[in-house]
């Protein structure tokens, strides 16, 4: 049995640094018919549900990942990256002419910009085939902004067990369907992730508006429910029914790529939870992880 089963995507990411990749304004200038050389080059598997099983695997625990895998020249080169990580694909799905792909370029500070391509394609029905997946002690369920909200919720509602404990991170899309349309979701889930953004959208409160420090939640369907919200280097807060959790970020000596940081405070988060039940104690290593995320080259 699985400590934790992630449900996400899964992507080939293709990394880009060098002096060729000019920036000004918060904008890379590549010109139309150029061609860039660059110093360094970096390839590895990435997306929401991979991150996730990647960094509660590297804290001990046996975690599997559901989702897409494309039949092309990448698969073999996800699914050998994927047991390196100590990541099971075994409920993962091979499907011919499917990619999911991500060229990054990074500038020297760590910031990146994202140029992905992923093939149209659905996750229903294939994962309605996997009884196994009921029995996993934890779920993860990352936000997947292309399914549809009647989607997720047969998904989380199919994987809540009695003695389930399950983690959702909804997308910002989610987030704009408001409170009454996600009720099915908010029942289900144990531990709610959203970024500052996207909860503005989900209280639907300007993001500048909200003091996350004052605020605390009146929503029926989360009065019993852990909600986290992750602002970047401002820190993370949690609440549950009362009471009023916050924690700092925590600085790298030197940030390298911001790509997959909150997946990874995520992972933290989650496997800290799993053997403490702890949400202080799952906030500071969330925010550890994320600091050592942040220190080098990719996702997880």
């Amino acid at each position: 049995m699985y400590d934790l089963i992630s449900v996400g995507s899964i992507s080939i990411d293709l990394y880009f640094k060098g002096k060729s990749l000019t920036k000004d304004d918060n904008r890379f200038h590549l010109a139309i018919g150029g061609k860039y050389v660059t110093d360094f080059f970096h390839e590895d598997v990435g997306g929401g549900g991979c991150n996730v099983a990647s960094g509660v695997a590297k804290a001990g625990l046996r975690t599997a990942v559901f989702g897409k895998i494309g039949d092309n020249e990448y698969k073999d080169v996800i699914l050998k990256k994927m047991t390196d990580k100590r990541v099971s694909t075994e409920f993962c799905e091979i499907e011919k002419n499917y990619f999911k792909i991500s060229s990054i370029l990074l500038t020297d500070s760590g910031e990146r910009t994202i140029i992905h391509y992923e093939t149209p394609s659905h996750l229903v029905k294939e994962f309605f085939l996997h009884d196994e997946l009921k029995k996993a002690k934890n779920i993860y369920f990352s936000p997947l902004p292309h399914l549809s909200l009647e989607d997720k919720n047969k998904m989380i509602g199919y994987l809540k067990g009695d003695k389930t404990t399950t983690f959702v991170n909804l997308s910002v899309v989610d987030c704009r369907e408001g409170v009454e349309r996600l009720k099915t979701i908010l029942d289900s889930l144990d531990v709610l992730f959203l970024n500052a953004h996207e909860f503005s959208e989900f209280i639907n409160v300007a993001y500048d508006d909200i003091e996350l420090k004052k605020f605390r939640i009146n929503i029926p369907y989360l009065k019993n429910r852990i909600v986290i919200v992750t602002d970047g280097e401002k820190g993370s807060h949690g609440f549950f029914r009362d009471e009023y959790f916050y924690q700092e970020a925590i600085k790298p000596k030197k940030i390298i790529d911001t790509t997959g940081c909150g997946d990874a405070y995520t992972a933290g988060f989650i496997a800290d939870y799993i053997k403490s039940k702890n949400i202080r104690s799952a906030m500071k290593n969330g925010a550890r992880y994320a600091s050592e995320k942040l220190g080098r080259i990719g996702a997880n």
